[in-house]
């Protein structure tokens, strides 16, 4: 008797950092245990930033929402988000001391992320996309920089399209590389455009694998616009400046929502200067990259993580749909496989 055909596991690497990757690997896993979440190392805010100053430290925070998102212990998950309220400890999150003590302990960040990953039972692999110590500067058009990451993200960039590096020049992580050449979907997260995604994509060797790979490369578009930086950005705008901060062309498709989130929500955004995306139909018609919008925002506010986390759970966004990306994702996969056939 003829044994069934059972198609292997897609795998799937995602590259972004904090509540992005956190929305898309948190259905995608879902679907598959070959998943490889590629974080940013750019980080310096926060809890994260007081111990990258203070102990010399990678920075642990957007692993350590990566990481959570694929766990598979609910229990565990609620202690890495735990954040402590009062002390010396005020502000840190419990995962990211655990990391830096991993790190501290091994000797090596990579190390540290491997062993908190089987202490999570995180279903995939979480990854650094570089194991360099790297701030991020930004050059503006009269030569001017603003260095780090939590200054570039309060910086009114004032209509420019500034170049961006990181100091000292990154080493891009081995493993990173090889998720993307060996993938077989690439997704850019949605997430802050210059303080989560640019300081991954600019790693040297990054783009160039990007547009190596025989991998089909989705970029998820964000809801919202980020005043100051995106303002009146639409779904090809935000596309081309992905494109541009990884050196070239490189996309085979971009998903986008085409659903108006609630008034009630867009309106506390609009107070602070943030809009929807919008998104022109006849440039995305243009584009050299197959578009496809569809709905992918949440009915309702999101609060990011649990009672655990104070500091999360105090921020309310707008967000996609994580279930609702991931069979997209999915189906969007599906018909360009087919295609290449």
């Amino acid at each position: 008797m003829k044994e069934p055909f059972i198609p292997a596991e897609r795998k799937i690497t995602v590259i972004g950092g904090g509540t992005g990757s956190f929305t898309l690997l948190s259905s995608l896993k879902d679907y598959t245990s070959q998943i490889a979440a590629l974080v940013n190392m750019a980080d310096d805010g926060g809890s994260t930033g007081v111990l990258r100053d203070e102990l010399g430290a990678l920075p642990p925070g957007d692993v350590r929402q990566c990481l959570v998102a694929l766990s598979e212990s609910p229990k565990v998950r609620d202690l890495f988000n735990y954040r402590f309220e009062e002390g010396s400890l005020k502000g840190h999150a419990f995962g990211n001391l655990f990391l830096t003590a991993l790190e501290k302990m091994t000797g090596d960040f990579a190390d540290g992320v491997e062993l908190a990953s089987e202490v999570l039972g995180v279903r995939g692999a979480v990854a650094p996309i570089t194991l360099s110590n790297v701030k991020l500067v930004m050059t503006k058009n009269d030569g001017s920089e603003v260095r780090g990451e939590f200054e570039i993200t309060d910086t009114n960039f004032q209509g420019e399209r500034p170049h961006f590096r990181l100091d000292p020049t990154a080493e891009p992580n081995p493993v990173a590389l090889r998720a993307i050449e060996t993938a077989d979907m690439v997704v850019i997260a949605p997430g802050n455009l210059y303080g989560s995604l640019a300081p991954a994509l600019i790693v040297p060797g990054i783009g160039e694998a990007l547009r190596k790979t025989k991998a089909a490369k989705v970029y998820v578009c964000n809801l919202m616009t980020k005043p100051g930086q995106t303002d009146n950005f639409s779904v090809n705008d935000f596309a081309t400046e992905i494109e541009r901060l990884a050196g070239g062309e490189f996309l085979d498709a971009v998903l986008y929502n085409t659903k108006k989130p609630a008034d009630t929500l867009v309106n506390k955004y609009s107070d602070e200067g943030e809009k929807t995306v919008r998104y022109d139909s006849d440039a995305l018609r243009n584009a050299h990259y197959l578009a496809i919008g569809t709905n992918l925002v949440s009915g309702s506010a999101w609060q990011n993580g649990s009672a655990s986390d104070p500091i999360a759970a105090s921020r309310t966004f707008i967000r996609h749909d994580s279930v609702a990306v991931a069979n997209a994702l999915i189906r969007l996969y599906d018909y360009i496989d087919e295609k290449k056939r």
